[in-house]
C-alpha cells in the first residue's frame, strides 16, 4: 500500500511463525493489539484483501485499521495473514507485549470476558460476532433531545435478531450502556455467564412469500381495517410463527397533536421499522404493529 502509515509485513517463512507471539508466549499479536484497541477505545478492524493460489497452498493477504494506523500482512492462512498484518502495526505503534497494562482477561466458552469492574461491552459484541461469525453490532441513534448543554442520546445496539436501548449524555455513552445491555441479555438467553446463545436463521421477505403457514396466510386474505383488532397479537402470533422478534420503542416527543408516538421493529432482513401514533402508548404500540403488518402484507403477497 502506498498509503502513508502503512506497513506491509513480510511474507510468512516458516510454517509455526504465526503461532508464536512476538514477546509473551502466552499472548499473540493479535490479542495484544485487541488489548491496545480496548485500552485505547479503537478497536482493530481486519478485511481480507486477497485470497489466491491453489487449495492446497493457499495465499492470503489482510489489512487492520486501527485509529490512524493501517497495515497489511500477508500468509499461507488467514489466521497467518491476520497475525502479520497485527505485528505490523504493533510495530508501528511502539508496541511490547510487557508493557501493555490492561485488565486481565479470562477465557469463558470461547468468548473473551473482561474481570474488571468496567468491561468493555462494545469490545466483547465486537470480538463475539467475529469469533462466531454473526453479523457485527449495528449502533443506532433513534434520538437527540435536551438543551445543548444538557444534551441526551437514545441509541439502539443490534445483534443478529436481538436488539435493546439505552440513553446517555453522549453518543459514546449511550452506545455502551446499550452494549452493555445486550451482553446481559445474551447472558440472559445463555442461562448463565458464559454465553452460549446462537441466533435464529435470518428470515428474508422470500421466506415469508414462500410460507404457507396458518398466520402468514390469513395475513394475505384479510383486510387489515376490522375496527378494535389487536394487531399486537396478531404480529406476535405472525412473528412466533415466522421466528423473528419484534421490539417496540417508544418515542419520548409527542407529536405536533399531542400523540403519542412508537417505532415496530422486526428483526427481518433487512430489518423493518415502522412508525405508529396513538392518544396513549397502547395505542401507538398498536399502530405501529398496524402498520408492520401492511408492509409485510405487501412484502409477502408481492411474487
Amino acid at each position: 500500500m502506498s498509503q502513508e502509515g502503512y506497513q506491509t509485513a513480510p511474507a510468512d517463512t516458516s510454517l509455526n511463525t504465526h503461532e508464536t507471539p512476538r514477546t509473551n508466549p502466552r499472548k499473540t499479536p493479535i490479542q495484544i493489539l485487541h488489548e491496545h484497541g480496548t485500552k485505547s477505545g479503537n478497536l482493530p478492524v481486519y478485511v481480507m484483501e486477497k485470497a489466491e493460489g491453489e487449495a492446497h497452498q493457499p495465499h492470503f493477504v489482510f489489512s487492520v485499521k486501527i485509529g490512524e494506523v493501517g497495515c497489511t500482512g500477508q500468509g499461507p492462512s488467514k489466521k497467518a495473514a491476520k497475525h502479520q498484518a497485527a505485528e505490523a502495526a504493533l510495530t508501528i505503534l511502539q508496541i511490547d507485549a510487557g508493557k501493555i497494562n490492561s485488565p486481565v482477561k479470562s477465557e469463558s466458552n470461547g468468548v473473551v470476558a473482561e474481570t474488571s469492574n468496567h468491561p468493555n461491552s462494545v469490545g466483547i459484541l465486537q470480538e463475539l460476532a467475529l469469533q462466531r461469525g454473526w453479523r457485527l453490532p449495528e449502533y443506532t441513534v433513534l434520538m437527540e433531545a435536551g438543551p445543548p448543554h444538557k444534551r441526551e442520546f437514545t441509541v439502539t445496539c443490534r445483534l443478529e435478531s436481538l436488539s435493546e436501548k439505552a440513553m446517555g449524555n453522549s453518543k459514546k455513552a449511550a452506545k455502551k450502556t446499550a452494549a452493555e445491555k445486550m451482553v446481559s441479555k445474551l447472558q440472559s438467553l445463555s442461562g448463565c455467564s458464559e454465553i452460549t446463545w446462537m441466533p435464529k436463521p435470518s428470515v428474508r421477505f422470500e421466506n415469508l412469500r414462500n410460507s404457507s403457514a396458518e398466520s402468514i396466510s390469513l395475513l394475505r386474505r384479510n383486510p387489515l381495517s376490522i375496527p378494535n383488532t389487536d394487531y399486537i397479537q396478531m404480529m406476535l402470533e405472525l412473528s412466533m410463527e415466522q421466528g423473528f422478534e419484534v421490539t417496540y420503542f417508544n418515542i419520548d416527543e409527542l407529536t405536533v397533536n399531542g400523540q403519542y408516538q412508537c417505532l415496530a421493529e422486526l428483526s427481518t432482513c433487512p430489518v423493518t421499522v415502522c412508525h405508529g401514533t396513538g392518544i396513549s402508548c397502547s395505542n401507538a404500540h398498536n399502530d405501529s404493529a398496524h402498520s408492520a403488518l401492511q408492509y409485510i402484507k405487501i412484502m409477502a403477497s408481492t411474487k
